[in-house]
């Protein structure tokens, strides 16, 4: 397989949602053009006739356009560059104002205890800031877990976005991101969700600059996700027990190429990790080779995996590729479509 790991056909045929909602009650309604300290202030009067009053924000997936493994540091972290988006995929991140610090969420398998990322990132934020004002989360998923799209990750920034909003005094997006570091080594890419390239283990982050974002923007892909996740720690510690990393600098002159030139696809910029992971999990790359076939385009890992991407162009057969998925991975399987922001 070649370095990219993408698999190619044989033959070819802002952004986040933030709303203040408490829609039965007119009072808060009408307080939401005061701003998040009126909301404060109305759910604190303690009038049971007042529903509490909820901010909601949007927790964007991500892609790996491309991801670079450069090496191993000190603290057992990884160094890498990798080139990130976020897609219009999405969770949405509910702040109950009035009620205690918790966690509720629509999918039963995932934990709502200290364990999840969102109730990390709110210790985060009240260790920066004692006193902030919190309230109870409610998580509705759509992002599937255990895929390399960066579900958890967001709903930690989304959580710090809601408390800063909820503060009537906001910390601002550099503080909030290196809060977002504390929790997890891809959380600061999702406080802004800009299309950017990361570096160090994935806290040091280069925004595009305008005309590379503008050659992503709107462009549509296609998910697949078998039934199967593939652990971040698994498949870091995979890509270390083989000891195949790249050098820094022709990853850098390769980014470089692309962005001088950002019409060019740069997926093939490659994804290490997907060398190892393809390697253990079989069906992967046999369920792409077949993917291929449907849709003329190639197919790349994002992330750790188990989540696959492809470009897609209208028109598209939607229907028989959800069929073919099937096929290979089985019932469990997953397909979406996203498009790319700006």
């Amino acid at each position: 397989m070649s370095r990219s790991s993408s698999v190619t056909p044989r033959f070819r045929p802002r952004r986040s949602t933030r709303t203040s909602v408490s829609p039965s009650c007119a009072r808060c309604v009408g307080s939401r053009t005061r701003g998040p300290e009126a909301l404060i202030r109305l759910a604190s009067v303690g009038d049971p006739a007042h529903p509490p009053c909820v901010l909601v924000e949007a927790a964007h997936a991500k892609l790996n356009l491309s991801l670079a493994i450069t090496g191993r540091r000190a603290d057992g972290f990884h160094e890498l560059v990798s080139l990130v988006v976020s897609v219009s995929l999405a969770d949405h991140l509910a702040l109950h104002l009035g009620q205690p610090l918790g966690l509720t969420c629509d999918n039963p398998s995932l934990p709502v205890d200290g364990t999840n990322l969102v109730l990390q990132a709110a210790a985060a934020y009240v260790r920066r800031r004692p006193g902030a004002v919190v309230g109870r989360f409610h998580l509705a998923k759509k992002i599937p877990h255990g895929a390399g799209l960066g579900g958890g990750s967001s709903d930690a920034a989304a959580a710090l976005r809601l408390l800063d909003r909820a503060s009537g005094d906001p910390l601002g997006a550099e503080v909030l991101e290196a809060l977002a570091a504390e929790v997890g080594s891809d959380c600061p890419f999702f406080v802004r969700s800009q299309a950017a390239i990361m570096r160090g283990r994935g806290e040091r982050l280069e925004i595009l600059p305008p005309a590379a974002r503008a050659a992503l923007a709107g462009r549509k892909v296609v998910l697949v996700k078998p039934p199967f996740g593939v652990p971040t720690p698994e498949a870091y510690a995979l890509l270390a027990k083989a000891g195949k990393y790249r050098a820094a600098a022709p990853v850098e002159a390769e980014l470089a190429a692309w962005i001088a030139r950002p019409l060019a696809d740069p997926s093939p910029l490659g994804n290490d990790l997907a060398v190892p992971v393809f390697a253990k999990y079989l069906a992967l790359p046999t369920g792409l080779a077949s993917f291929c076939l449907t849709t003329g385009t190639a197919w790349r890992m994002t992330g750790s995996g188990s989540a696959c991407f492809s470009f897609v162009t209208d028109p598209f057969e939607h229907a028989r590729l959800r069929e073919d998925v099937r096929r290979a991975w089985g019932a469990g399987s997953w397909v979406g479509e996203a498009v790319i922001s700006g």
